[in-house]
């Protein structure tokens, strides 16, 4: 088939790209330090895929199809609407506005373009956090208690139990949950919410802490034909000494590198049966009630008496190629025999057996 790719490609590497020079580890600015200087620009791009990523899934998809590469940038539209491919394979996450994930599928809905993965209202809805999270509670699916700020003096009228999570709203990829995003006092409560606020121009999420243990679930296919991959468990005890138990920024992109992996995920997860029920029920449900379409990864988290919470839904996965990156989708894959190639292959079958192209 005669297939699309559209990614965006993360700002260091594009700038590199137009500078003539190969994307490296000496040109990509450290984040570290861009984190203690300013927290937004560190995290900008975090959403974005780099060159090696996006040539990986054109390797892969090229096994069996013709393939296109489209950047999902302002001329998008106009390149699609030429190409008419005959599906897009979509990992675009879009840059401006809380709808940026959506903004790729809406444009080949309406252009009547084929195209994997979740549709534009899915799309939204997890990635406002509340709006998943109201959804999610409708359905008595389990998920931490929470509350939306749109300025510091909401603070006030509030009642908050500490220790809680303070997240952006809408944001992807440990965008803007740092190490200190865990608060325990009013307080660290304050300047994390004002930081937010003033870095990332949205509305904040204070959340529920749950003390338990951490998974991340890969799904994969459609209704009855869904299938969950095998879970995987985010070991805290591996990051550094007096840090917190979340999976951080820092966590997810600083200390976690390729060239010196931690060792923090399990896969399969050692959970009991009981447990592995638990945490597939509730993930098949919310992948089920928000309407996601192909693939997703969905986080858990245990409560303080075991049961397992959903945390958030990503519909876009993130899916670095190589196992030292320890991403979390084709580990949970490559745990179930299943190729990195042969993994993204399926999720576009998924997306043609919907549209009656298989």
């Amino acid at each position: 088939m005669e297939v699309a790719l559209v990614y965006n490609m993360k700002k260091e590497e594009t700038d590199a790209a137009d500078s003539g020079t190969e994307p490296s580890s000496q040109n990509i600015t450290d984040v570290s330090t861009q984190i203690k200087e300013n927290t937004q620009s560190a995290d900008t791009y975090a959403e974005w895929d780099t060159v090696e990523t996006i040539s990986a899934i054109r390797d892969a998809l090229s096994l069996r199809h013709s393939i296109s590469l489209i950047e999902a940038d302002e001329d998008a539209f106009e390149k699609i609407r030429r190409l008419q491919p005959e599906i897009v394979f979509n990992i675009a996450e879009g840059q401006f506005g809380v709808s940026r994930e959506a903004q790729i599928p809406a444009m080949l809905e309406l252009l009547n373009i084929p195209y994997s993965g979740s549709d534009p209202l899915t799309l939204a809805v997890c990635l406002d956090k509340s709006r998943a999270k109201e959804i999610l509670s409708y359905y008595k699916i389990p998920t931490p208690n929470f509350f939306v700020l749109y300025s510091l003096s909401d603070l006030s009228s509030l009642s908050v139990e500490y220790p809680c999570m303070v997240k952006p709203l809408c944001e992807g990829s440990s965008k803007g949950i740092f190490d200190a995003s865990l608060v325990r006092t009013p307080q660290e409560l304050n300047a994390q919410v004002e930081n937010i606020l003033v870095s990332y121009n949205e509305p904040v999420i204070v959340e529920e802490f749950l003390p338990g243990r951490e998974f991340t679930v890969a799904m994969l296919g459609n209704a009855d034909d869904v299938q969950v991959l095998p879970v995987v468990e985010i070991k805290f005890d591996s990051l550094p000494n007096g840090v917190n138990p979340i999976y951080s920024f820092e966590a997810k992109w600083i200390w976690d590198q390729s060239s010196n992996p931690l060792d923090i995920f399990e896969c399969p997860a050692r959970v009991t049966p009981s447990l592995q029920n638990s945490i597939e029920t509730i993930c098949k449900d919310a992948y089920k009630v928000l309407r996601c379409r192909d693939w997703s990864r969905i986080d858990v988290r245990l409560d303080n008496t075991g049961n397992p919470n959903i945390i958030e839904i990503n519909p876009l996965p993130g899916i670095l190629p190589k196992p030292e990156d320890n991403s979390c989708y084709p580990k949970a894959a490559r745990a179930a025999g299943i190729s990195y190639a042969e993994m993204l292959n399926r999720v576009l079958d998924s997306a043609c057996r919907r549209y009656g192209l298989l």
